[in-house]
């Protein structure tokens, strides 16, 4: 038969743990049912500098950092959707079908791909709903800042301009040894004094990110 039981999926899903889910059923094959994508992230529609890029339907275009919910139905018992910030290399990950490439895609857009990737290969019918979860965004600078503590995310910015944001260092930095955590956990060793003096040493910073400035030992 070429389609798994509702059973055998389950136990599939089971070990998949219950963050990551699939749906499935046993009509024939239709058409995906989307829900609008007309939904504004505010991390882009809070960055001047950085404008938005919209769809005609007045959506906007998926950015790295964006929270996105990934919801499917068609399935007798609810089950809790996928929540997962896109990462640095522009993909969610998602069950069966592993990375799905979701920067530079509209809600609608990032839906039918999804879709298209389980059916009809791993499943019969499924629904898809993708969806921006509306919240505030911020980062956290850490240690030898004088504002320590979370910052708002208004937009495009980088480690330093993060730092100067929280005050700038105290005496008792380290400027060589700054670790910066992303959302997704990924850890990047920065020298303060070299993102300075080259843009190409400084990263960009996203919401959910983590600052750390050691103490110098001397």
């Amino acid at each position: 038969m070429k389609f798994m039981s509702e059973k055998i999926l389950a136990a599939a899903f089971g070990l998949l743990g219950a963050g990551m889910f699939l749906l499935s059923g046993c009509a024939t094959t239709s058409d995906p049912l989307f829900a609008s994508d007309a939904i504004i992230s505010p991390a882009a529609a809070g960055d001047p500098a950085n404008p938005p890029t919209f769809t005609p339907t007045g959506g906007v275009i998926f950015q790295v950092g964006d929270l996105v919910i990934v919801t499917f139905s068609d399935t007798p018992d609810p089950i809790q959707p996928h929540e997962e910030r896109i990462k640095d290399d522009g993909t969610i990950t998602l069950p069966l079908i592993g990375a799905v490439k979701a920067v530079g895609k509209s809600p609608g857009d990032l839906q039918k791909k999804i879709h298209e990737s389980y059916v009809p290969k791993y499943f019969v019918r499924l629904t898809v709903t993708v969806k921006y979860q509306t919240q505030e965004l911020s980062y956290s600078v850490l240690g030898e800042v004088n504002q320590r503590g979370p910052k708002p995310y208004l937009g495009l910015t980088t480690l330093t301009k993060a730092i100067g944001a929280a005050g700038g260092l105290t005496d008792y930095a380290n400027k060589r040894k700054i670790l910066l955590t992303r959302a997704n956990g990924t850890k990047i060793k920065v020298n303060y004094k070299k993102a300075i003096e080259d843009p190409q040493s400084d990263p960009q910073i996203f919401p959910g990110d983590s600052i750390n400035v050691y103490r110098s030992l001397w």
